[in-house]
């Protein structure tokens, strides 16, 4: 399973987050320490604040902070929430796709357990037992 690399930008700017609960962070700041497009994480970060995960702060030190403490965020939570719309295989797209192999097929239900036992076990993980430790520097060449 591959995640969307929009998922893959929000779970880092929750740890980045989690790794600083006591100050809140632009958001260009993490996108030029994690080297992603600002304009891109900008769509990441909203999406974040419609699940209930970050919040903005505004005014001269303002920035984003968690909605909530990291320990209780999951991994999979987050990953339900930004892969809605993701689809692992054909059939299971919101409009079921146009697989020719339906109503027959046994892959189906295989897909959907081995979906099931991935975010299960990404709900045993918090955001802060990944949190990024806040260095004060910018990470290296990557």
């Amino acid at each position: 399973m591959r995640l969307a690399s929009s998922t893959d930008f929000g779970l880092r700017v929750l740890m980045r987050l989690a790794g600083a609960p006591d100050r809140p962070i632009s958001t260009g700041q993490i996108a030029e320490e994690f080297r992603i497009s600002q304009h891109h994480l900008a769509k990441v970060v909203q999406d974040l604040g419609r699940g209930g995960f970050v919040q903005s702060q505004r005014g001269r030190s303002g920035g984003l902070v968690l909605a909530r403490p990291a320990e209780t965020i999951t991994l999979g939570e987050v990953v339900r929430h930004l892969e809605q719309g993701f689809a692992m295989v054909e059939c299971f797209r919101a409009d079921g796709g146009m697989c020719v192999l339906q109503p027959q097929c046994r892959l189906r239900s295989k897909f959907a357990a081995a979906r099931e036992a991935f975010l299960s076990f990404l709900d045993e993980t918090s955001v802060a037992e990944c949190a990024w430790p806040d260095t004060g520097q910018m990470m290296g060449p990557t």
